[in-house]
């Protein structure tokens, strides 16, 4: 793409997002590293998987919701946003949020930090990593991606990151090695970067590529979906050990009962599920698995540090 169209592309994508944004009321996420105090406010805080304003429209009304169900028990969640991955493993590695929803590696990692997990989101099949190219990039197999820029959204992104790595390894391309790995922050920064050719190809997951299909269309239409790779169990919720048994079970209980309402099922099917579902570590021995192999065949990983 020549640079006055790559211009072009940026500017109506500010556009865009300018003229959607005066339609709303601006958002202003607070980040903060304070660790939880005793009272009846608890910190909830999703994994960045969008970006701030996205997320804090979508979980900003699970919130909204939640809380009118917890109400009645004087138990109140505050919406936190994370700028980052790295952001959000700190919070989980300072112990600095109640209530969380990681991705599954996460989930499993931030056991031993002092989480509990008491449930999941409940749309597995959605939770694998996805491979597009440029539809002007001709691909037979992953080997044709060698020595090429494929863009991802962040190291610690499991379906959109990982999954894809380790989906590349077992068909004979290395990602460490064999291909040039751009990390651009976010799913739709890496979306964009492979739209206006800065790669050729670009990995994330199902719910991030549908939401990029309907906000730019236009931009879509260049990329195509090569491969997919096996699924995992979805995202999930954690507990501080710290927060009281029965504020758990409460909060846990509205989760669950969210989709019971029109209003809350809407709500559920925004923030990417149909309904949020009881789990425990045994839920997540695939994920336990994934990593093994992960670790045996790409890389070893670090835990919630990198």
């Amino acid at each position: 793409m020549h640079l006055s169209a790559r211009v072009l592309f940026v500017f109506i994508l500010f556009s865009l997002s300018a003229c959607a944004d005066a339609e709303r009321p601006l958002y202003k996420p607070q980040y903060t590293a304070n660790r939880p105090s005793g009272s009846t406010q608890f910190i909830f805080a999703p994994h960045p998987l969008m970006t701030p304003q996205k997320l804090a429209e979508v979980y900003g009304a699970l919130v909204d919701q939640l809380n009118q169900r917890l109400a009645r028990d004087r138990i109140t969640l505050k919406l936190e946003a994370s700028s980052s991955y790295a952001a959000f493993n700190e919070k989980l590695r300072g112990r600095k949020v109640h209530f969380a929803l990681p991705n599954p590696y996460q989930t499993v990692l931030a056991q031993d930090y002092g989480y509990k997990i008491f449930g999941k989101a409940d749309r597995d099949e959605d939770f694998r990593g996805i491979i597009l190219a440029r539809r002007d990039f001709p691909l037979v197999s992953p080997l044709g991606l060698k020595g090429a820029t494929v863009a991802f959204p962040a190291p610690t992104a499991l379906a959109a990151t990982m999954m894809p790595e380790l989906f590349l390894k077992e068909n004979g391309l290395d990602p460490r090695s064999d291909i040039i790995q751009l990390f651009t922050g976010t799913h739709d920064s890496a979306l964009i970067s492979a739209c206006l050719g800065s790669a050729a190809a670009v990995c994330t997951w199902p719910r991030a590529w549908d939401m990029f299909q309907k906000e730019h269309p236009q931009e879509a239409r260049l990329l195509a979906v090569r491969w997919r790779t096996a699924s995992l169990p979805d995202n999930g919720l954690i507990a501080l050990n710290s927060v009281p048994e029965h504020v758990r079970s409460k909060v846990a209980q509205a989760f669950f009962q969210l989709h019971e309402s029109p209003e809350g099922r809407r709500i559920a099917l925004l923030s990417g599920t149909p309904r949020y579902i009881p789990a425990d570590n045994a839920t997540y021995a695939p994920v336990h698995a994934f990593i093994a192999r992960y670790n045996a065949s790409v890389r070893p990983l670090k835990g919630l540090d990198e």
